[in-house]
């Protein structure tokens, strides 16, 4: 069986952390990029070559994909960035460059379902444009990747459960939402890179093993933590945006991200693809709920 050399953007993250440990159970080398060198000491001690530093760098980026197999690509949220769009925009350029330089054959980049529009759609927006930007490198071989929402988005609303004993977005209550896993989405590109078979520009979608509503999802996270009777609360836009920005968000970041929920809503944001069995991970809400517990629980007893 050949082996790779693989450079994992976000190695510290919830997705590239598992991706890195799988490719590594595969007997690939790999290179995990992370913000916090001492969060990627782990990795290290698995076998991994790591490398820390910010991703707005291209000669650091350069200096982990040159001479990889491929690369894994991954644009931060920017959630504690002062201006997102800016940060996420001048990441994904230094990405695109340092792959060009680098003569790189083959990315897997993270994108995310709504990424074919242009606009309308938040912050999955920039994962449009990064898209194009890589379509654009000459002998790239790229499958961008595009998830439904994760599961794990709902340790966001832990503080609101904890406060007010609800989870509450603008997303409509009754709306079936593609909801995933992210030790299922590193498993499947685990999959991709090994092989490493992906040619030209093509987009894979994958999903969970159903859609769920918020409604849905909310009832089963409750009853895993012991709150049976917590509420999923559908908020008007205004009223998203302000309590976003009263958790402290900014401005900019709770429009975005009340956008991308009206895109939801109006049914924008949508699969494009037929989801078989190859599209789909395994991991349930009720299995995920049980890691929610979990950490529900050790917040609990932090605070």
């Amino acid at each position: 069986m050949t082996k790779f050399t693989f450079a994992i953007m976000g190695a510290t993250g919830h997705i590239g952390h598992h991706l890195t440990e799988e490719l590594l159970k595969k007997g690939h080398q790999v290179r995990a990029l992370g913000r916090d060198a001492r969060k990627l000491q782990e990795l290290k001690t698995k076998g991994a070559e790591i490398l820390s530093g910010d991703f707005t760098d291209s000669s650091l980026l350069f200096k982990a994909f040159k001479e990889c197999n491929a690369v894994f690509s991954f644009i931060p949220p920017g959630l504690n960035a002062d201006d997102m769009e800016v940060f996420r925009e001048k990441t994904a350029e230094a990405i695109a460059q340092a792959i060009a330089k680098a003569r790189v054959s083959y990315v897997l980049n993270l994108s995310s379902i709504g990424a074919n529009l242009s606009s309308g759609n938040g912050p999955i927006k920039e994962l449009h444009h990064q898209e194009e930007r890589l379509n654009s490198i000459e002998n790239l071989n790229v499958l961008h990747f595009r998830p439904g929402f994760f599961m794990e988005n709902f340790q966001m609303f832990i503080p609101s459960i904890k406060n007010s004993e609800m989870i509450a977005t603008a997303i409509e209550n009754d709306l079936p939402i593609p909801m995933v896993a992210t030790s299922d989405i590193a498993l499947k590109i685990s999959e991709f890179l090994d092989a490493l078979k992906f040619t030209g520009s093509t987009v894979f979608e994958f999903v969970g093993p159903r859609d769920m509503t918020m409604a849905e999802a909310t009832k089963v996270i409750g009853k895993a933590i012991g709150k049976p009777d917590l509420k999923y609360t559908q908020l008007s836009y205004e009223q998203a945006e302000e309590k976003m920005i009263a958790s402290g968000m900014t401005h900019q970041i709770a429009k975005l991200m009340v956008e991308m929920h009206r895109a939801f809503n109006e049914r924008k944001i949508r699969l494009t693809q037929q989801m078989t069995a190859e599209h789909k991970g395994k991991t349930t809400m009720e299995e995920f709920s049980k890691i929610f517990s979990q950490i529900y629980n050790l917040i609990k007893k932090a605070a």
